[in-house]
């Protein structure tokens, strides 16, 4: 702008306020048009006040959990199952493992018995237990059990029960058929593995030693019958069984067994055959022989193994154990205690392959 003396000078605009001071209002503003999620206050100064009371004390008694262990790796699981190996190797090599009268290998048992049968009673028949609060913690006991499957694999199944769900992790005795130990590789593994003969002097000898005892009355009866006759309960014998209790004075534990009539399903039984080969039965199922050694693959039901609550013998003198009435009654009160509990079980059951 040039002025009346010719010279040239610059506008200068008087600002009616300081800069700073346009800066807080500018601020002030913003806050206005866009306030604090945390204060809503018009200024820094409030905000910060608000920021810092909304700000609450971390509990310095909270404990974080520790972080899940992650599961074993096939490469662990392996070196473990080196590791045991050699263990047993080990202990075997020195003798370090007792064998008790009967021929029953503890050591053994534990080590490759169990764990071989534990697949089997875990994946292929699903077993689930009931009852396990009714095995005794010590002394001996006669569990007594429904008999069923072409192949005496409940057997097998019960004694894993036994072990896998008693709090002790008990063994169980099984008294098994003289043509068990006619055999000779099968006679020997079953005497390692606790079997022994189905006769009252062995029972009442383990018994008196505070065993767990298993015995299946029905016998051959029980496994070879026909499917039709699935979960009807054969004669249980002349009752030895209740006499090695009484005169042992332990309690009667019944066992009832369902999904074991379901692994072979007997459709015939070629008598003939059978006579010729020395066995209790030939079985014909939908599979075998048809199929040769594959019909043998049992089929994997479902399995459920009671426990039921122990019936008691004390109130028997020894000498009761001759009275073939007493017997007979007790006996007859075993039987039909599974009978029922049999039927009970087999009602919640959906189908042969599904959970109860």
């Amino acid at each position: 702008m040039t002025n009346a003396s010719g010279s040239q000078h610059a506008k200068v605009l008087q600002l009616p306020v300081s800069i700073d001071t346009a800066r807080s209002a500018g601020r002030e503003r913003a806050q206005q048009r866009h306030p604090s999620s945390l204060t809503g206050a018009p200024s820094n100064q409030g905000a910060a006040r608000s920021r810092a009371a909304t700000v609450h004390p971390l509990n310095t008694d909270f404990t974080p959990e520790p972080p899940a262990e992650p599961g074993l790796g096939w490469r662990e699981r392996a070196a473990e199952s080196v590791v045991d190996g050699a263990a047993f190797v080990r202990e075997r090599l020195s003798g370090d493992y007792d064998i008790d009268p009967f021929g029953f290998d503890p050591h053994l048992t534990d080590s490759l018995f169990l764990p071989a049968l534990r697949p089997v009673y875990d994946k292929w028949f699903r077993v689930d237990t009931s009852g396990a609060e009714n095995l005794p913690r010590e002394g001996g006991a006669l569990l007594v059990a429904n008999h069923s499957g072409v192949i005496p694999l409940d057997g097998l199944m019960t004694a894993v029960a036994v072990h896998d769900n008693h709090p002790d992790q008990r063994h169980m005795r099984l008294l098994a058929a003289d043509l068990a130990f006619e055999y000779p590789f099968i006679g020997e593994v079953a005497r390692k593995i606790g079997a022994t003969v189905a006769c009252n002097a062995d029972a009442e000898a383990l018994l008196k030693r505070d065993e767990l005892v298993a015995v299946w009355p029905e016998g051959f009866k029980g496994i070879g019958k026909l499917y039709r006759d699935r979960y009807k309960l054969q004669r249980f014998g002349r009752g030895g069984f209740v006499t090695a209790a009484i005169r042992a004075q332990v309690p009667i534990i019944p066992v009832s067994i369902v999904g074991a009539e379901e692994t072979y399903p007997m459709l015939a039984d070629v008598k003939p055959i059978a006579r010729l080969l020395g066995l209790p039965y030939a079985p014909i199922t939908p599979f075998f022989p048809w199929l040769g050694p594959l019909g043998m693959i049992p089929l994997p039901s479902k399995w459920h193994i009671e426990f039921g609550e122990p019936i008691s013998t004390e109130q028997y003198a020894p000498a009761d154990s001759d009275d073939p009435m007493v017997v007979f009654e007790l006996t007859d009160n075993v039987r039909e205690t599974i009978q029922q509990s049999l039927y009970r079980i087999l009602a919640r059951r959906k189908n042969i392959f599904q959970d109860f």
